[in-house]
């Protein structure tokens, strides 16, 4: 086996350079994966500009990892050398603070960040925690499995764990790269699915996906066409502008629910009415533990849910990258080594 590798670090805020780097062997606990593609997400550009709290540089960002693990550590049995594995943003937990210890293993106050905290998945080798890694079924292939364990497991656990019913109205808020998802999840969770687009040339796409009907925020307001269909139970907010994002609020039935997965660069305006009259609320949902993301990935099989990529070699992580912050990814893209 050749003794180095690639891999994509991050030297200075705002460069991504290839260098190479020695193998090392898995330390207890830990497995070692020879990656076969790593999605790119725009989290990962809190890595790249250097701005993640606690982040050291040089650091390889990606935390949508999918190898195959070519060397256990000691200690892990459950796993076994040649098997393909996927590894996520949250890859282990310190299980000590209070969150772990009452079962909230996603909001550990100390946890194992891919690409954060540890070296993530531009690269052809990475060293992973086995107790955050997830098997990945045989029917997605690597490429396509990538994007599923952080934008599908962040939209999949937020209608899952919303306590919608079937046949609820479910409006999805954007159709990009978590949309385009969040959308396909919904209809086959049996809500009734309404996509909220900017402009009409997503309509025809947000239909195929899923989308029982699709409101342009150009040509009308989304709230009060969400009020004439008897207000949404739920809306799933995945785009990036909080200016967008307030008034939406107004769009939910009594008690409905606004739920955040998208990061807006700008500030959410809320009126404290719709709130208080109806008993609505809004809170935020994070990704998921490793079986959530063995979860995203089975129902993404029996539904044959996917997600719409775009691949690029891992030597042309940078030109990537550029092209998923330039917003000109349809919708995600996919790092693949060779």
């Amino acid at each position: 086996m050749k003794g180095t590798y690639k891999a994509v670090e991050v030297s200075a805020p705002g460069t991504l350079r290839v260098v190479e780097r020695p193998v090392s062997e898995p330390g207890a606990g830990q497995v070692r994966i020879r990656v076969e593609a790593c999605g790119i997400c725009h989290t990962d550009a809190a890595t790249v500009m250097g701005i993640y709290p606690g982040l050291t540089l040089p650091r390889v960002p990606g935390h949508e990892v999918i190898g195959r693990i070519e060397a256990l550590g000691s200690g892990v049995s459950r796993w076994k050398i040649g098997q393909r594995v996927g590894v996520g943003l949250l890859s282990g937990e310190d299980g000590t603070c209070e969150p772990c210890r009452r079962g909230d293993i996603v909001n550990c106050q100390n946890p194992v960040t891919s690409g954060v905290t540890v070296d993530g998945g531009y690269a052809e080798v990475m060293i992973a925690e086995a107790r955050g890694i997830a098997s990945i079924p045989d029917e997605l292939g690597s490429a396509e499995a990538a994007p599923l364990l952080c934008a599908g497991i962040t939209t999949y656990n937020a209608l899952r764990n919303a306590g919608l019913r079937g046949g609820d109205l479910v409006a999805v808020q954007g159709v990009g790269g978590l949309g385009h998802l969040g959308i396909q999840f919904a209809r086959h969770m049996g809500f009734r699915t309404v996509a909220i687009g900017r402009g009409r040339e997503k309509e025809k796409l947000a239909k195929e996906l899923g989308a029982h009907v699709y409101i342009d925020t150009v040509a009308e307001n989304a709230a009060a066409a969400l009020q004439r269909m008897g207000g949404a139970r739920a809306i799933l907010a995945t785009g990036t502008s909080g200016e967008a994002m307030g008034p939406l609020v107004s769009g939910l039935a009594a008690r409905g629910k606004f739920i955040l997965v998208g990061v807006p660069e700008d500030p959410i305006q809320l009126g404290a009415f719709p709130l208080i009259f109806g008993g609505r609320s809004i809170y935020g949902s994070l990704t998921g533990t490793p079986i959530d993301n063995e979860d995203t990935l089975a129902f993404s099989v029996l539904e044959n849910i996917r997600p719409m990529i775009e691949t690029a070699p891992l030597e042309e992580a940078a030109a990537a990258y550029a092209r998923m912050m330039e917003g000109k990814a349809r919708f995600r893209m996919v790092l693949v080594t060779k």
